[in-house]
């Protein structure tokens, strides 16, 4: 008799458990398109990517030059700082992030399109730009270092690295509000 009532106890626990894990499923959509977090997830990477440039704050870059003297200085010796950590980091390391890079975004699209995962779209949707935008801050690094520019021509480097970025990272949510809309869409229509 005291087993069956411990027994009976525990599958109440367990009921309540699969029903606090329905109302959260509910409550947080999982699919990906459709849900609040990821579209602000998006936003929040394409705001951090577009306001880091090359690794320096773009407050610190508009401060710089606006004021000049020590911001300028501070500006000239963050960025020499970054570009050696970029440059370092691909020199060690390049090869083996390119083939893990090449790997993982290979593996999210063919989940997300030819398995027809949400997710791994939803993931690819960020992680593809973001690669573009990695590399070409690879590139604006070699770039400064070769030249070893400073002052108002690095101004007009990282200046212009921004605004590739933002027109990548424009492209990018424009390309998945379309496809989000079209997913959520066909979805709506296959429920009614």
């Amino acid at each position: 008799m005291h087993a069956a009532k411990l027994r009976g106890n525990a599958e109440n626990q367990r009921g309540r458990a699969v029903e606090s894990y329905r109302t959260v499923f509910e409550v947080i959509d999982m699919r990906s398109f459709s849900n609040l977090w990821y579209w602000i997830a998006l936003a929040v990477v394409w705001s951090s990517a577009s306001h880091w440039v090359l690794g320096v704050p773009w407050d610190l870059v508009q401060r710089a030059m606006r004021k000049g003297g020590q911001a300028e200085a501070d500006f000239n010796d963050i960025t020499r700082i970054n570009v050696n950590r970029i440059l370092y980091i691909a020199d060690m390391s390049g090869l083996w992030l390119i083939g893990f890079a090449s790997f993982f975004l290979t593996s999210i699209l063919v989940l997300g399109w030819y398995f027809w995962i949400e997710f791994c779209q939803a993931i690819f949707m960020i992680a593809f730009p973001m690669s573009l935008v990695g590399g070409l801050s690879i590139r604006t690094a070699r770039k400064v270092d070769a030249s070893g520019i400073q002052g108002e021509d690095l101004y007009k480097k990282l200046r212009r690295q921004r605004l590739i970025t933002q027109v990548i990272g424009m492209i990018s949510i424009f390309v998945t509000s379309i496809w989000g809309m079209y997913l959520n869409l066909s979805v709506g229509a296959l429920g009614s």
